[in-house]
């Protein structure tokens, strides 16, 4: 990566997103990081780490879903920096305490797939409108998102998950139709989506059972593998969907 880089991550509170925080301060060549949290009670460890590395990161309050508080994200970035070099996106919601995952048509409800498409879907690409002006400079800078298998369409042969597979899936279009205009508009970003894998964090635990111990991930190890990815990929690879391991998904 280029010397003197300037990142964002998205979601950074908890999971993969403290995890990429933890991976970008042992990096050298990120001069800035800034880092995304919805509730302070729920950042406390990220809070912490923005003390102890008050000269490197900055924290940033953000619901992804409200497009104001994207606009002013936006703004506080820009008082330091008018570009950034590497985003990742990892803000996700299957299930919380009003929310489970459908397994049947019969469960199906329409406030429940809003919720779904506002979080995994619509906040992704309102982040990509108002972050284009960061990335229409000349050097190599990533703007990957978190996705997930299931919202592969060529890959589902077990139903169920209505609202988390099809957000998923619609994250997948928006951000192929966001690498398409990136381009024609300057942007030198590698628009991405990736699946990080069963990673073992709030948002798998109540579905671990079945999976088996190889296959679940820790956090740092899903960080590690997802960074080996962005590290490795080449202009001609925006617009795509890759797994934990680089290997390309079917849409």
């Amino acid at each position: 990566m280029n010397q003197s880089q300037n990142a964002l991550i998205i979601g950074a509170s908890q999971g993969i997103g403290l995890g990429f925080v933890k991976k970008c301060l042992e990096s050298p060549s990120i001069s800035t990081l800034f880092a995304t949290y919805r509730h302070p009670d729920s950042a406390a460890e990220l809070l912490n780490l923005s003390r102890q590395h008050c000269d490197r990161l900055i924290c940033l309050p953000l619901d992804i879903t409200d497009e104001a508080q994207i606009q002013e994200m936006t703004g506080q970035i820009q008082a330091h920096s008018d570009s950034l070099h590497f985003v990742i996106n990892c803000v996700g919601l299957l299930h919380d305490s009003t929310l489970q995952p459908e397994k049947s048509l019969r469960q199906i409800n329409s406030e429940n797939l809003m919720r779904y498409f506002q979080v995994n879907s619509i906040g992704a690409v309102l982040l990509a409108k108002h972050l284009l002006p960061f990335f229409q400079h000349n050097q190599r800078s990533i703007f990957a998102t978190i996705s997930a298998k299931v919202g592969s369409i060529g890959d589902n042969q077990l139903g169920g998950w209505y609202g988390y597979r099809a957000s998923k899936a619609a994250l997948n279009m928006l951000m192929r139709t966001v690498a398409v205009e990136y381009s024609r508009k300057g942007a030198n970003a590698i628009v991405i989506t990736l699946h990080p894998g069963t990673t073992d964090t709030r948002l798998s635990k109540p579905f671990q059972r079945n999976v088996p111990p190889e296959k679940l991930f820790p956090i740092e190890k899903t960080v590690s593998q997802l960074w080996t990815v962005l590290e490795n990929l080449e202009q001609t690879d925006t617009g795509e969907f890759f797994s934990w391991d680089g290997t390309r998904l079917p849409w």
